[in-house]
């Protein structure tokens, strides 16, 4: 029997047969997981009414059950995390060193206070706890209540702890979780949900959280498990392709979250160039938003936008600030960032040709798959932008903010920018092109986004809950017409 089996977890239960291959992403390796063929009728809830065990709970009573289970996922005790740990080695593009960096930090994720103020922040603790009143113009009262829904999270496996946050999300809105596991991370979310079971196997949250494997366009698995008297809610993170084959399941009564693919850009003003302690501190922030997790988050800088001046001066001071940028990105430490696994054949091919052609570009590293940063010399970005990865990134000298709107759309993300005033500028115009979040540059792969606040210009947490009202009036509806 193959070593690398991701298995499926169902409600408390632990499923290890019926197995078959899949090849992993970039058949870097293959692995076996359950024949989901086999156990798609037992994926949904059987009513909607089991959902009526969560609210059994108090709030205290899901922070307990989480903070214990914060406690059991330690890397240096945890068998399941250690053996999916030496999985994930071989199935993600990642360097063990990242992947270690990751695996690192489970034991935390669960801090008593952090999931109260994910829970506060992006709900509300009243609206989740129980009906909230408010008196309307005419005198009748609304109650309102943010109840759990039904969902099928399709998560993303760029990153170890998505699983992570799926279950803190939907713990905290009570709402029932099947996690489709990604091929380059089938193993994560299941050894999760592995620990869950030796933890408290009949417990409500384990009873309402599953995972399983199946290959993304099954039909056989998904047009009987993607239908809204088995499911509400598709929260799906992923590329342009797999998003667009969920919407055809998209009806009356299931809903799409779409965390759909993004990328991210820098500006950085001119005061960057203006003395050697700020080129010092804008070239290491901007590496850190450049090579951080080796630049594979949608939120992790490709393009950075040098308000320099596109003449042969300012081109000159951006090469020098990109420079100093791929030095620091050398300099990062290896559990933050390093030299790729594999670096993209394809994006070599167009480092290799920009630098042959000097008078359009001017090419730092690279040499040896470390990384590299590509100089434009004219106030445009690169053609091959959309393949910028394994820490290569491009820098644009421009002359004003109208020039960078040109390379803001609706797949821009985060947006780093430094100094800080230059947000000023910024941040009531960048919005109306599709830019979605702005951070301070160096802290665009803080994770606040993913499990507090707003990602991708929409609030997930609130659209997992279903809002229902109760409306109390006072006699019968005035139906007088109106003059």
């Amino acid at each position: 029997m193959n070593e690398a089996i991701a298995h499926t977890v169902i409600r408390g239960k632990i499923i290890d047969s019926d197995l078959i291959e899949y090849p992993g992403r970039g058949d870097v390796m293959t692995f076996c997981a359950p024949d989901p063929k086999k156990f798609v009728d037992r994926l949904p809830l059987s009513s909607p009414r089991d959902l009526a065990d969560l609210y059994d709970l108090s709030f205290e009573d899901i922070l307990d059950y989480l903070e214990e289970l914060g406690s059991r996922l330690d890397i240096n005790s945890n068998e399941h995390m250690q053996r999916s740990r030496e999985l994930t080695y071989d199935a993600t593009p990642l360097p063990r060193s990242i992947v270690d960096m990751g695996y690192s930090g489970f034991g935390s994720f669960f801090a008593r206070e952090k999931i109260r103020a994910i829970a506060q922040n992006t709900v509300g603790l009243d609206y989740l706890e129980g009906w909230v009143e408010q008196t309307m113009p005419d005198g009748n009262k609304i109650k309102y209540r943010a109840f759990g829904s039904r969902g099928v999270h399709i998560v993303a496996g760029n990153g170890p702890g998505i699983g992570l946050i799926t279950l803190a999300r939907s713990a905290i809105t009570r709402s029932d979780c099947i996690i489709k596991a990604p091929s380059n991370d089938p193993f994560t979310s299941a050894a999760l949900a592995m620990t869950m079971c030796d933890m408290a196997p009949n417990h409500p949250i384990t009873r309402h959280f599953s995972v399983a494997y199946w290959r993304g366009g099954d039909t056989a698995v998904e047009d009987k498990l993607y239908q809204p008297h088995n499911i509400e809610k598709i929260i799906a993170w992923g590329g342009f392709a797999g998003i667009k084959h969920v919407t055809k399941y998209i009806q009356p009564g299931l809903e799409l979250i779409s965390l759909d693919p993004k990328t991210s850009i820098s500006v950085v003003g001119p005061e960057a160039l203006t003395s050697e302690q700020n080129m010092r501190e804008a070239s290491r922030r901007l590496a850190i938003d450049i090579g951080g997790g080796n630049q594979m988050g949608c939120a992790s800088s490709r393009v950075t936008y040098v308000l320099a001046g596109s003449d042969d001066e300012g081109v000159e001071r951006v090469t020098e600030l990109g420079r100093r940028v791929y030095q620091a990105m050398m300099e990062l430490p290896a559990d933050f960032s390093t030299k790729p696994k594999a670096y993209d054949k394809e994006l070599k091919s167009h480092v290799d040709a920009a630098r042959l052609d000097d008078d359009w570009y001017e090419v730092i590293g690279g040499d040896d798959g470390e990384g590299a940063i590509i100089i434009s010399k004219l106030p445009r970005k690169v053609d091959f932008a959309a393949y910028l990865a394994d820490r290569t990134a491009n820098l644009v000298p421009v002359d004003s903010i109208d020039d960078l709107l040109l390379g803001i759309d609706a797949y821009t993300q985060t947006i780093g920018v430094w100094p800080e005033a230059l947000k000023t500028e910024l941040e009531n115009i960048v919005p109306l092109y599709g830019a979605q979040r702005l951070v301070t540059l160096g802290n665009a792969l803080y994770n606040g986004p993913l499990v507090g606040l707003a990602h991708d210009a929409i609030e997930p947490v609130r659209r997992m809950c279903k809002w229902i009202a109760n409306e109390v009036s006072e006699g019968v509806t005035d139906i007088t017409p109106i003059s």
